[in-house]
């Protein structure tokens, strides 16, 4: 990408090639052509002062780089809110191509061994997800596990304590709890049994207790495992819990929620107090997992930190929706959730969003990226949520988990060196940021067949009115238009959907006195008059999802325009919403929405006023 800093009205480049030239008619005083009107409502040719060149060296010339940028920001009709001077999304000191969702990876997290990190796609799964290594691949992981404790491998080839720790937790449940077909291979038994004695001279305690709890998996027997307590309290009741969840085992509520309060948020300076191993805790945290977290346990991690921030605020609005998209974002498709929050929200059914910047495994692209690069304030606490959720003007909200539940947040790294999803990436989608005065429901997505009773589960628990969980593309939560495929996706086919509404209406904690309508099937969107067509691809980058949204809003139809409208339409029906019995109904508002101009309005002010709160 070249980009030209036009601000001061002269062109200054950065990241251009060499033959990358700003175009004579550009150079001098900058006027941003007539493409761009100067107040409000204008497109968005300069962002922060910038124009931003994608995919130069495809084109003839930087003319005619210029001119396709140009063109496209007019399809997305692009709308900043003053003028194009003012708008306030990732500037020039932040380093980072805002295009791409990769980037917005905090640059100062370790990065983990790749050998290692890819032996743990292998085994840190479940029982039957589990692909055994290789003799070839296990010799290698463990030759570079034992170069890392000798002190060989520096920086990105280092193995960090909590790979190591995620790694042989992994091997121990398999070889204690796991069916014959995923527990250690004869290639993996090989290798271990070679560098076994080895690694037992190098390791410290905390991973000889990982690889060996009781001293049993090993022919080569050891005192270290049966005999480890850890450091300190904290680590003693971890490493009591670890017992347990290492021989295939789980916990109760209290236990699981004792052993998160006493080690998050996590301490950034090792020998601070309260610090544990990051190695026991990644275990831990990857072994309740892998063991498959019982309705209790995912329990205790979803309402575990429920009180971080004292009180939880509560909106003056009669309906509230809270969305729980994979926090780890979209690689490949559309996602529509924030557009589809700016429509619901013309007809009084708030939203409130929630996520993270960045998240592993995916790395893909999220709401807080968009908001991000649209230049709106992603640092909103939850009270400040609340003041946006009843604005007449907005009526939907988002919520960064680093400012809910920072003990959470504090994960992050560790969870990239882990690898696989831990228990947290189902339990943190059902969460209650701001609580409402009406109705509330939970709107949540998910892609492994099994996960959506416990997410239902914890929708009850939660109290809410209604829930839903949809097999969206990606696991996220967008329903799609395309022709139903047979053999499109794993286990429950696209667009299910699962869920339960209230026939009644009590205060959302009386749960036991709900009477509730219990549905589950999948959606056919051609049965609702819309024509299939192929989910438009994004492929990571920010900006292009945030051009086929807008456009929509713009009313421009077309793929995006259809998912809009479809999931916005289903969410409001499915949940029971007031004036959404009738599915076309419903659908048509969506549409009305969009089609006035209003939905592009309430997001466009979401930008403008979120920046002004107090």
């Amino acid at each position: 990408m070249c980009v030209w800093d036009v601000r001061k009205g002269y062109a200054t480049r950065h990241g251009c090639k060499h033959n990358d030239v700003l175009p004579r008619q550009y150079t001098g005083q900058f006027h941003p052509h007539q493409s761009v009107n100067h107040k409000r409502n204008s497109v968005i040719i300069a962002h922060n002062g910038y124009i931003k060149l994608e995919n130069t060296a495809q084109l003839h010339s930087a003319d005619q780089a210029l001119t396709k940028y140009h063109a496209s920001v007019m399809a997305a009709n692009l709308i900043v809110l003053d003028s194009a001077d003012q708008y306030d999304g990732l500037n020039e000191s932040d380093g980072r191509n805002p295009t791409l969702s990769t980037t917005f990876r905090t640059l100062n997290y370790r990065k983990a061994n790749q050998t290692v990190l890819e032996a743990q796609t292998r085994v840190c799964t479940g029982p039957k997800q589990t692909k055994p290594l290789t003799e070839e691949q296990a010799f290698k992981v463990f030759d570079t596990i034992l170069r890392s404790a000798k002190g060989e491998l520096k920086d990105e080839e280092e193995v960090s304590r909590a790979q190591l720790g995620a790694f042989f937790a992994a091997m121990t449940i398999r070889a204690n709890a796991f069916p014959e077909p995923t527990q250690w291979s004869e290639g993996e038994r090989r290798a271990m049994e070679a560098y076994w004695p080895h690694l037992i001279r190098t390791l410290p305690s905390d991973i000889i207790f990982l690889a060996d709890p009781e001293g049993s998996i090993m022919r080569l027997g050891n005192a270290i495992g049966p005999q480890y307590v850890g450091n300190g309290s904290y680590e003693m009741r971890l490493v009591g819990a670890l017992r347990e969840v290492l021989a295939g085992g789980h916990l109760g509520y209290e236990e699981v929620q004792g052993v998160l309060k006493d080690v998050l948020p996590l301490k950034s300076e090792p020998g601070t107090s309260g610090t544990v191993s990051e190695s026991l805790l990644s275990a831990f945290l990857i072994g309740q997992r892998m063991n498959r977290e019982t309705d209790r346990e995912l329990k205790a991690y979803c309402l575990a930190f429920d009180d971080e921030l004292g009180t939880v605020p509560v909106a003056d609005v009669r309906s509230l929706t809270h969305y729980g998209e994979p926090y780890d974002g979209n690689t490949r498709f559309f996602r529509s959730t924030l557009f589809v929050a700016a429509v619901r929200s013309c007809y009084n059914e708030a939203s409130l969003l929630h996520g993270v910047e960045w998240m592993p495994p995916k790395g893909g692209i999220t709401e807080e990226q968009m908001l991000k690069f649209m230049g709106a304030n992603t640092n909103i606490t939850p009270l400040q949520a609340k003041q946006l959720l009843e604005d007449e003007a907005v009526g939907f909200a988002y919520v960064s988990q680093r400012e809910a539940r920072p003990s959470l947040y504090s994960l992050i790294e560790m969870r990239e060196h882990i690898k696989k999803r831990p228990p947290l990436a189902t339990s943190e989608k059902i969460q209650q940021l701001v609580r409402a005065t009406g109705k509330e429901a939970i709107v949540a997505g998910f892609y492994h067949e099994g996960y959506e009773e416990p997410l239902l589960m914890l929708m009850r628990r939660r109290g809410v009115h209604a829930g839903l969980v949809v097999k969206g593309e990606e696991g996220a939560l967008s329903m799609t238009t395309r022709s139903k495929s047979g053999n499109a996706s794993k286990g429950l086919p696209v667009n299910y959907c699962s869920g339960f509404r209230s026939l009644n209406t009590p205060p959302a904690y009386d749960v036991d006195g709900v009477s509730r309508e219990i549905f589950s099937f999948v959606v056919d969107a051609k049965e609702y008059g819309f024509e299939p067509s192929d989910t438009p691809r994004t492929d990571r980058s920010v900006s292009k999802n945030i051009e086929l949204g807008l456009a929509a809003l713009r009313g421009e139809k077309g793929p995006a325009y259809d998912r809009i409208v479809l999931n916005a339409g289903m969410a409001d029906h499915l949940l029971g919403c007031e004036g959404a019995d009738d599915v076309s109904t419903a659908l048509d508002r969506a549409r009305d929405a969009i089609d006035s101009g209003n939905a592009l309005n309430r997001l466009m002010d979401y930008i403008k006023i979120s920046k002004k709160i107090k």
